[in-house]
């Protein structure tokens, strides 16, 4: 297949553009600033050269957006939002006037849509829609916004011949240096892996090769569409999370942090509470449904399995051997 990943630099599409190239596809990467072959300018928002590649192009998967990993300002939370909204708005317009329009349309989208609770899972015919919980901060109401937003745009785009798909994806773990895991992995390893604020919000997750394996059932399953959610079956709470990932690293100690120790640690890495603070309890209900099966369903097991790529990938940069 051709493939295109709008967006594609992050790592999210390393992780697919590595996969899919190794699989044996054709991947185009659609980014701001292309510094080798098969990577294609463009800026997000207007039509351009790149709309070529979309032509004739088998699947699109849109992965375009500024980073949630800064500081929730109204400047950044506006950026969110127009970046992921004018990106979804302009590869949809691009498939519309494709003369060859792909089969397939996968859009990201992210499980934070879904409400800020503890009591019970969220899949995509049961979950409650965010942004109306009591006692939560404003701002997290806007995060909400722009997910759906993010996800309207795609539904509103007029791609008769395209089918969509909307990617409700949990934090995608990867060994890849800067990874939302690279970063948990040495907070561990600094002995700061302890529950913050209680630790009983939940944490959705899924295993990078699931979430490859995911995205190549979507591609071969053409019955499906609208949102699914991209999240391994068994979501944990926080001080649960945390202690595997110790277990499997290997650190006995995690010191815990309040909720204002949270603050300060977030103001110093210019990122916000809500990646660690907001309860995501979402479990894959579509995915199950249609037979998808998990390779790493539980996170001990996936936990184990990244903190040794992790390793072999720094031997590797080292010159070491692996410890397989």
């Amino acid at each position: 297949m051709k493939v295109v990943l709008a967006g594609g630099t992050g790592q999210v599409g390393a992780v697919l553009d590595r996969a899919l190239t190794a699989a044996g596809h054709d991947v185009v990467v659609l980014t701001r600033n292309p510094v080798r072959a098969r990577q294609v300018a463009w800026d997000g928002r207007t039509p351009g050269a790149w709309t070529a590649e979309i032509d004739g192009s088998d699947v699109v998967v849109n992965l375009a957006g500024r980073s949630v990993s800064c500081r929730y300002t109204e400047a950044n939370l506006r950026e969110m939002m127009d970046s992921r909204v004018q990106s979804a708005e302009v590869v949809g317009a691009a498939i519309s006037a494709a003369a060859k329009p792909p089969a397939l349309w996968l859009q990201m989208s992210t499980a934070t849509i879904y409400a800020h609770r503890y009591d019970a899972p969220h899949d995509e015919a049961t979950g409650v829609i965010g942004g109306t919980e009591a006692g939560i901060p404003d701002y997290w109401e806007y995060s909400v916004r722009i997910a759906k937003n993010w996800e309207q745009a795609q539904q509103e785009a007029a791609t008769p011949h395209t089918r969509k798909v909307a990617l409700r994806a949990a934090m995608v773990m990867s060994p890849d240096r800067g990874g939302v895991f690279d970063v948990l992995l040495k907070m561990a390893r600094l002995g700061l892996g302890g529950p913050v604020a209680g630790g009983a919000q939940y944490v959705s997750w899924i295993h990078d090769r699931d979430f490859v394996r995911a995205v190549e059932f979507l591609v071969a399953r053409d019955d499906i569409e609208g949102p699914v959610n991209l999240a391994a079956p068994n979501p944990l709470p926080h001080r649960a999370f945390m202690r595997d990932l110790r277990a499997a690293a290997g650190v006995r100690v995690g010191l815990p942090a309040t909720k204002w120790m949270a603050e300060i640690g977030a103001f110093a890495l210019r990122t916000d509470t809500e990646l660690l603070l907001k309860s995501r309890r979402v479990v894959p209900g579509r995915l199950l449904d249609e037979g998808f099966d998990f390779g790493h369903a539980a996170w001990p097991d996936a936990a184990a399995d990244l903190v040794r790529r992790a390793r072999d990938d720094r031997h590797s940069r080292m010159g070491l051997p692996s410890l397989r």
